[in-house]
């Protein structure tokens, strides 16, 4: 793995949100569960302190259902078959669900996203870009969904990325070893543990 400049790196959280965690949130309400997703924060959080400390960056993506009239969710045709428990108020802005779980809290920059990409009509590269940020340590939801799509947006815009193979997590183990995988063909992969090491080390 090559070395960081704090400076010039962020911590990608992605849709690390209270729906999606939290025992309170949607997911949760809907059964859509997984004992790898729940691990996250703890491992997570390491992390994130020493990339504070190294003064380093903290982002995070936010995904985000659009309130319509009358405030109803703008909720893709995918999305309805796959989670019908999804109703208003889940993953409006402003709210619980949204917000960045308290284990990670806060991030320096929150963008808010409407697909698999974070960089899908979204302002993160401009933000990442006015920040001088051009390599993300890229943790989060899911593997084989979010976080895949993202890192490779990230890499057609030039940005080094280092996945984080145990910061990760999809609803299937499998899934995410084989989303792993692919990803290790555009992106550098480490360990929470290597890069809290190697965070450690730049202070």
């Amino acid at each position: 793995m090559h070395a960081l400049d704090p400076a010039r790196t962020a911590l990608l959280l992605g849709d690390m949100q209270n729906d999606f965690i939290h025992p309170d949130g949607a997911y949760a309400r809907g059964g859509a569960v997984a004992e790898a997703i729940a691990a996250l924060p703890a491992r997570l959080k390491p992390v994130a302190d020493a990339m504070r400390a190294a003064g380093g960056w903290i982002v995070s993506t936010h995904f985000t259902l659009v309130p319509a009239r009358g405030g109803e969710p703008m909720i893709s045709p995918h999305l309805k078959r796959l989670r019908p428990f999804l109703r208003k108020g889940d993953f409006a802005p402003g709210s619980f669900g949204h917000a960045l779980i308290d284990e990670l809290a806060p991030a320096d920059l929150q963008v808010e996203k409407v697909a698999y990409s974070a960089f899908y009509m979204s302002r993160l590269e401009w933000v990442l870009r006015k920040a001088g940020i051009d390599t993300l340590v890229v943790a989060g939801i899911v593997t084989n969904g979010g976080v895949e799509s993202t890192v490779r947006d990230a890499h057609v815009r030039d940005l080094h990325t280092v996945v984080l193979s145990d910061g990760c997590a999809a609803f299937k183990p499998a899934i995410h070893e084989v989303a792993m995988g692919s990803i290790a063909t555009v992106s550098e992969t480490a360990t929470c543990a290597e890069v809290t090491a190697m965070l450690a080390g730049a202070r």
